[in-house]
Formats: C-alpha cells, structure tokens, sequence
C-alpha cells in the first residue's frame, strides 16, 4: 500500500471511530420530564426561602441565579455542594468503587468543603485561617476524594479535587486557565492538614498534578458555576470524564433547581 493510500486508510478509520464514538457516548436530554418541569415553573415564582439542607438554604433570589445567562453564587454552588455530601453519607456503609448502578456509578465515599474554604486556604493559609477546625470531626485521609469549589478573584469557578484514591492533585477549568495555583495550594494544605493530624510530613510519592486536557469548556462568561458543580457532582461517583457540554447548560440549570427545590440529586 502506498503512503497516500495509507493516510486515506487511516483517516477513514479515524472518521468511523469518531462516528462510533458519538453514536454510543451518552446523551442529556433537552428538557426535564414534563411533571417536574411544572415543579421547576412553581419553584421560580415562589419567594422567600426555596430550600434548606443541613446548614444552607436557597431563597428566590439565589435561585434566580440558575436562570439564564446568571452567575452563579456562593449560596447555589454550598446548597449544591450539601447535596453532593448527604448523597455520599447515604452511602458512608456501602460506598461506591466504579461500580454502576442505574446506568450511572454509585457515589465514593466524598467530603465537600465549601466555597469559602479556598479564599480562607489562598488568602490567610493553613494556620491563619485556622482550617485545622474545618477538619476537627472529620478524618481527612480516609475518604476517596476531597471536592472543593474553587472561587478565582470573584470572576471565575472551577473544581478542585484531592483524589485519594487515584493520587492526585486535580483542577477542572472550564475555560482551562488557572490551575497551577490550585495545584500549589492543594498540596500545602494536604501536607499542613497531614502535619497537624498524623504529625508528619505528607507522603506524596506516586501524587501527580492532573488537568485533563478534554475537560468541556464553556463559552460564554457566566456558564462556570454550573460546570463547576456538574464537575463535583460527577467527581463524587468517581468519574473519569464527563458528558455534558456547553450545549447542556439549559437543561443542567433547570434540573439543579429542581434538585435544589426537591433537596436531593437526581439518579436518571
């Protein structure tokens, strides 16, 4: 065969396997089911508190922040982070490992931090910010992974991970910049929690610094939150890529209020 008969073999491959690709990689839908969209409609025009669990509530005007083309706050990301988190204790006596359920893999065994615990890590560190509380009834290093939300200067989110499980520092951007901070911080803050907890050093042998390259990015400049939280939520069943795109976002902010309205996350 020659060589350009071999490079029209090969492209013919690639396009078929592309094609494949497509055909069996899972879809959302557009639109909630026509009973729970009606609940979407009735949780918009109600006002004062929509939801509470544990210690976040959502009230009108924060979920006015999933509508379209709105950013989202630290009230929608917290409230959503509660929900990722009473989903994973559900599970604390039978955690998932990979394996599926439903369609979907079952939740690992997570803590959330919420969104001001980076501000207190980046803007005060370790000690400053007294972040050896934050950990006070909790056992870090025995959990698959740490999900945090990351807040860049009030004009960005993104989603941070310490994968225990896979050994990893990991940073999900959207519009794929900022991860080298988190990468610094992250580990400082493993090896100080590690220092003040187990009183030595973190072993980060076989650790790895991980922003994969086929993250979905957004395009616009207010879609961030959402994929941050959908990034968490996907993190939290242990993941390894994710299924929504840019083009998903309508549907994904009617479906968090309806999660957030209903006080639980949805397993279809």
């Amino acid at each position: 065969m020659s060589v350009y008969a071999t490079i029209i073999h090969t492209q013919i491959n690639k396009l078929k396997d592309e094609e494949l690709e497509t055909r069996l990689r899972p879809k959302l839908p557009t639109s909630l089911p026509p009973n729970d969209e009606e609940i979407v409609n009735n949780l918009v025009a109600k006002r004062g508190v929509i939801s509470r669990i544990a210690r976040e509530q959502v009230t009108d005007q924060d979920l006015y922040r999933l509508r379209p083309r709105q950013w989202l706050n630290d009230e929608i990301i917290n409230f959503y982070g509660a929900l990722i988190l009473a989903r994973s204790d559900e599970c604390k006596e039978n955690p998932g490992n990979g394996d599926v359920k439903g369609g979907k893999k079952k939740p690992l065994n997570v803590h959330y931090f919420s969104t001001f615990f980076w501000t207190k890590l980046r803007k005060e560190g370790y000690d400053k910010g007294r972040l050896a509380k934050w950990t006070k009834k909790l056992d870090l290093f025995a959990k698959d992974a740490i999900l945090i939300p990351v807040n860049h200067n009030n004009a960005h989110w993104t989603g941070a991970a310490i994968n225990f499980r896979k050994k990893r520092i990991e940073s999900y951007d959207s519009m794929g910049m900022a991860k080298e901070e988190v990468f610094k911080h992250l580990r400082a803050y493993l090896d100080a929690e590690h220092r003040n907890k187990r009183k030595k050093p973190f072993d980060f042998t076989g650790w790895e610094n991980y922003a994969p390259d086929l993250t979905p990015q957004q395009e616009n400049g207010y879609d961030c939150g959402v994929f941050t939280c959908q990034f968490l939520e996907a993190l939290s069943r242990g993941e390894e890529s994710f299924i929504f795109t840019q083009k998903d976002m309508p549907y994904l902010r009617r479906r968090m209020i309806w999660e957030i309205g209903q006080g639980i996350l949805r397993d279809d």
